[in-house]
């Protein structure tokens, strides 16, 4: 019982023969695959680093691992591009982005924290309610949206691309699983009892709780949106209002057509997908300090 008790690698000398054997065994052969799919993960993207320093020339002699030295050629052809100007639509596909993973984590956050803290009529029919509007495809209601923003005049601005991330049921659903596994009620009546109103416990307390739920589900959100298509090319016709996804459409047509530089499009693709690698840098760590958290509380 008292090995039971020890780490890993103590427990592992209490083995002997072959239970020892066996267990080293399966711990080279997790860590192998761990490292396999780990590398066949970060391949695609690797590639796509080294071609983006590549000329069209070497990219069409073959594939390499090696990088080149024609990145500030690449790049400058992308600043030179007058069909699109795709910084602009980078700044402004962040700005979407970032607006809509704040609106759709804090009020989900929130109408979870509601229905899942305070106990009223009819709390079940509106939990019910809200999955039944998750299961409902936003393509359906897209000649709605487009005829109300329409009406509205709406059309060519950010706003429809913003707004309607405050109502997002399946961060909801997340965020209130999360809370019914992290937040005690206790907590929330001793908090009104010390005088706390309930706007004040849900933004000093619960949300420090939720950290690691909000860090998973703004990454989810961010990049939702910057990889969203459909809606923008919907609303926006523009060219000076165009975000990534659209500027993006127009750098597959090239590849369909006789368009050669190859260099200059991998740069292109590179510098689209920089800001969601930031972005996940930054709120990775309160994923594992959420993780570690629970972990040393358990």
């Amino acid at each position: 019982m008292a090995s039971k008790n020890l780490g890993n690698d103590s427990y592992i000398g209490y083995l002997h023969g072959k239970d020892k054997i066996k267990l080293l065994i399966s711990r080279i052969a997790s860590y192998a695959f761990l490292v396999f799919v780990t590398v066949l993960s970060l391949a695609a993207f690797y590639i796509l680093l080294v071609n983006a320093t590549r000329s069209n020339n070497e990219i069409a002699a073959g594939f390499s691992l090696l990088p080149s030295i024609n990145i500030g050629t690449n790049l400058q052809s992308v600043m030179e591009e007058t069909r699109f100007n795709i910084f602009k639509s980078m700044l402004m596909s962040f700005l979407i982005a970032g607006a809509t993973g704040i609106l759709t984590t804090y009020f989900s956050a929130m109408t979870a924290y509601g229905i899942y803290v305070y106990d009223f009529r009819g709390r079940n029919l509106l939990y019910k309610f809200i999955m039944v509007i998750m299961m409902i495809p936003t393509q359906v209601s897209s000649i709605g949206f487009f005829d109300m923003c329409q009406q509205l005049g709406l059309l060519n601005t950010y706003w429809p691309l913003i707004v309607p991330a405050v109502a997002s049921p399946v961060t909801f659903f997340y965020m209130k699983q999360y809370l019914e596994s992290t937040l005690p009620l206790e907590i929330v009546e001793a908090a009104r009892v010390d005088g706390s109103n309930e706007f004040r416990t849900f933004n000093t307390i619960s949300l420090p709780i939720m950290k690691p739920a909000i860090a998973v589900q703004l990454i989810f959100a961010f990049v939702a949106s910057w990889n969203n298509l459909f809606l923008p090319n919907l609303i926006i016709s523009k060219k000076d209002l165009y975000t990534v996804p659209i500027v993006l459409s127009f750098v597959r047509s090239d590849l369909n057509s006789q368009f050669q530089d190859l260099g200059y499009l991998y740069m292109v693709i590179l510098l689209s997908i920089l800001p969601v690698v930031i972005v996940y840098v930054i709120l990775s760590k309160f994923i594992i300090k959420g993780v570690t958290l629970g972990s040393v509380k358990g």
